[in-house]
């Protein structure tokens, strides 16, 4: 049976709401926190770095990755320069290309030779997990992100995939694996049982931890007297 002591893989929250951030703090389970400028916007944020530094007042000694906003190589360098001076705790999250394809391996390489601390985002593709581990290879610690929940929404099975860029990343201790945009809480112990280093998850998710392990019997019976309250609330005749 699933049991959370056997995990090797962290979990790290994904959001941007405050006080859920902070409250996952607490949880000893949360080993990171990842957010994007998606999660941002719909948390209604105005002033990103105040929200960050904010963030940052508090959650000092855990992982915590901010994304650059740019579109030019340029601007993300100076940006990705700027969120890392934040706190050493900062990965800066990197799109693997910007919005007209162009690869960012280049600058992520120049990036982590320099020190900072890389997030690679939005990667679906082994080639794109071979060219990027490749340029961060011997820099600073990176993590590179599958979104493996979109290759799922697609119809492909992301397991083999993940498996795979394990494997791909071996080779170069600096980099971390995240299992990323996951869909249920089984793909933790999918992400798990392939050895990826990391899993983002939403609030969404993370709430089910406290699943793990269930008994089967129990949660059955609460589903049905879900169905029979849910009923009699509703007033239902027949």
């Amino acid at each position: 049976m699933n049991s959370f002591g056997d995990l090797k893989t962290k979990i790290f929250s994904d959001g941007a709401d405050k006080a859920t951030m902070l409250r996952l703090y607490d949880d000893p389970r949360i080993r990171g926190f990842t957010t994007n400028p998606t999660l941002m916007r719909n948390a209604g944020i105005k002033d990103y770095e105040g929200f960050a530094r904010d963030i940052l007042a508090t959650i000092h000694d855990r992982s915590i990755s901010f994304e650059v906003f740019a579109d030019d190589f340029s601007e993300m360098e100076r940006q990705a320069r700027k969120i890392a001076s934040w706190g050493e705790n900062v990965y800066v999250k990197i799109p693997v290309t910007n919005t007209q394809g162009q690869t960012s391996v280049n600058l992520v390489g120049r990036l982590s030779r320099l020190g900072v601390k890389v997030n690679v985002t939005a990667l679906l593709t082994l080639s794109q997990v071979r060219d990027v581990s490749f340029a961060l290879k011997g820099g600073a610690p990176a993590y590179i992100s599958i979104f493996a929940g979109r290759i799922a929404d697609t119809g492909r099975d992301p397991v083999p995939i993940m498996a795979a860029a394990v494997e791909l990343i071996a080779p170069y201790p600096n980099i971390e694996l995240i299992w990323a945009s996951p869909r249920e809480l089984l793909n933790v112990f999918q992400a798990n049982a392939v050895g990826c280093h990391i899993i983002t998850a939403t609030s969404d998710i993370l709430k089910k931890l406290n699943l793990i392990s269930k008994d089967l019997g129990e949660y059955s019976l609460e589903t049905v007297k879900m169905f029979y309250h849910d009923a009699v609330q509703s007033g239902f005749v027949l």
